[in-house]
């Protein structure tokens, strides 16, 4: 089956019912770049430097389409500089704003001082980027400040060196989102960033502002409480990402091809009913397991047409942290967790962590799933290994993560998608031996690692995997429901249709499957906390 690639359209946004066949692709809205206003900015970054003036052209060929970029020469000279550090930046279809000075750094080289300087001499002490991808529909990178470095920044020591993210994405994500488009200015930065919000969400403080037409969001992960040893407070991480901000040049990017608004559509699901595959409906959480005892978040949409990331048929997906025992219900002890038909969503489950699509505004991010378990007698070729149940890339994608990192996630940058999926649960010593790390490009249904039970240590959640998917919106990342996503991806795995079954919540029973976290007073993110 062909793939479609879409981007995002929330369901709930939607008044009319939606039919239990209608998963829809989501809708995202398309910005439009002001490049002649980005030359212009080139210009007076590069006039700073005029020993480096001769090395660009700045009139361009303006009979030619601004999408062409020999209408640009300025821009093809900037990303020839800026591609030896940054790979591949010419691909960014917006301008790529980073803590880069290019004229102070191609200064250096005209003067013969380049090799006795550290890159960070040009980044405003901040290290070498951890990652950097660009394509279609924008950029991501990810720099880092070492404890000590930059002047008149509080010296607190910290157990690694505090991260900072920045997206500039031609695409939205278009949700029907409550708590969107809040925020306080911050005074400092106003003269040069008129329109900057600045606030806390999903774990991480953030700064939103658009330019040249684009929306750009620079990120912090962060405790909305007191700091901890390994983990900052949201106002610590106030001052390094606004020494991000007053370092951002343009460092690249060119033109593409204009596009229109991506609208949301039924997708295509196969014609042949699968015999035994039934789910029960989004948002159909087990009763009085949401935050509040308020229920899930009921939402068609199939975010992207992903391969499903466990490697075999039969999977299940259902609660890690909840469950109701009927006599029907397989129960898996190796897994300790169902594994049996149908399937039940658990996005927006009770947790500590900000949801802004969770009718509390927090809840388990994502979805658990477990592989079925292997037969009692397993003597044949394919033998079932308990301990290697393959876990693959739904996508393909870049990876991000840092070593010792307990999550992976994979990053798509297409024409008409920019989305990230996470994957949580697997063995981090195992990873880092196997090159799960930042830039790595995997291809879809590359495998990736095995299910398994790692949280903060071996042993700390039951075998399962956690899936969850973030997309792009003005106010940067965003976690959404993957439950849709993944029963299409199934679907296409055991080359069968669904069906929908229930509404069938059952009550919580007595005992969980697992307590909850201990600590749920945290507004952070799973990454690195306790939760399933």
């Amino acid at each position: 089956m062909a793939r479609l690639t879409f981007g995002a359209c929330l369901l709930g946004a939607v008044t009319s019912p939606v039919a239990a066949d209608d998963f829809r692709s989501p809708a995202i809205s398309v910005a439009h770049v002001d490049w002649r206003a980005v030359l212009d900015q080139v210009r007076s970054e590069i006039a700073a430097q005029p020993t480096v003036l001769p090395a660009f052209t700045f009139v361009g060929r303006h009979r030619l389409p601004a999408s062409d970029p020999r209408s640009m020469p300025t821009l093809v000279q900037l990303n020839a500089t800026t591609s030896r550090i940054f790979t591949g930046i010419s691909r960014s279809s917006v301008p790529v704003l980073l803590p880069f000075d290019t004229a102070a750094y191609l200064d250096a080289e005209w003067r013969g001082t380049l090799e006795s300087l550290s890159l960070a001499h040009f980044q405003a002490d901040f290290l070498p980027a951890e990652m950097f991808d660009a394509g279609p529909a924008g950029y991501d990178a990810v720099f880092a400040l070492a404890s000590g470095a930059g002047d008149g920044l509080p010296q607190r020591v910290f157990a690694k060196p505090v991260e900072v993210q920045i997206t500039g994405s031609l695409l939205t994500y278009d949700l029907n989102d409550p708590l969107g488009g809040k925020g306080e200015p911050v005074k400092s930065l106003a003269a040069e960033y008129p329109d900057l919000r600045r606030f806390i969400r999903e774990g991480y403080v953030r700064y939103a502002f658009t330019r040249f037409g684009i929306p750009y969001v620079v990120s912090i992960q962060c405790l909305d409480s007191v700091a901890k040893a390994k983990r900052l407070a949201c106002r610590e991480a106030y001052p390094v990402a606004e020494r991000f901000l007053k370092a951002l040049h343009v460092a690249g990017g060119l033109p593409s091809r204009p596009r229109s608004d991506i609208a949301s559509e039924a997708i295509e699901r196969p014609s042949v009913a699968s015999p035994d595959f039934t789910y029960l409906p989004p948002g159909d959480i087990i009763a009085n397991s949401g935050s509040h005892r308020q229920s899930g978040r009921v939402d068609y949409t199939a975010y992207s047409q992903i391969r499903f990331p466990l490697a075999k048929a039969p999977a299940f997906a259902h609660s890690q942290s909840f469950h109701s025992r009927k006599s029907s219900d397989r129960f898996d002890e190796f897994s300790s967790g169902l594994t049996s038909y149908p399937w039940q969503d658990n996005f927006c489950e009770a947790r500590s962590f900000g949801v802004g699509q969770c009718p509390t505004g927090f809840g388990h991010q994502g979805q658990d799933m477990r592989p079925a378990p292997c037969p009692s007698h397993d003597d044949g070729p394919e033998h079932c290994d308990r301990k290697h149940r393959p876990v693959v890339a739904a996508r393909d994608a870049v990876l991000i993560r840092s070593p010792k990192q307990q999550a992976v996630t994979l990053q798509v940058n297409t024409r008409n998608e920019h989305i990230r999926f996470r994957y949580m649960h697997m063995d981090p010593s195992a990873m880092d031996a196997d090159g799960v790390l930042n830039g790595r490009l995997v291809e879809e249904g590359e495998q990736i690692g095995v299910v398994s039970n790692y949280l903060d240590r071996p042993n700390g959640t039951t075998r399962h995997l956690h899936f969850d998917m973030q997309v792009f919106t003005r106010d940067g990342w965003l976690w959404v429901s993957p439950y849709i996503t993944l029963v299409s991806a199934y679907e296409r795995l055991i080359h069968g249709r669904g069906r929908e079954v229930g509404p069938h919540s059952m009550p919580v029973a007595a005992d969980f499957a697992h307590a909850l976290p201990e600590d749920m007073t945290r507004h952070g993110t799973e990454e690195g906390s306790e939760n399933y």
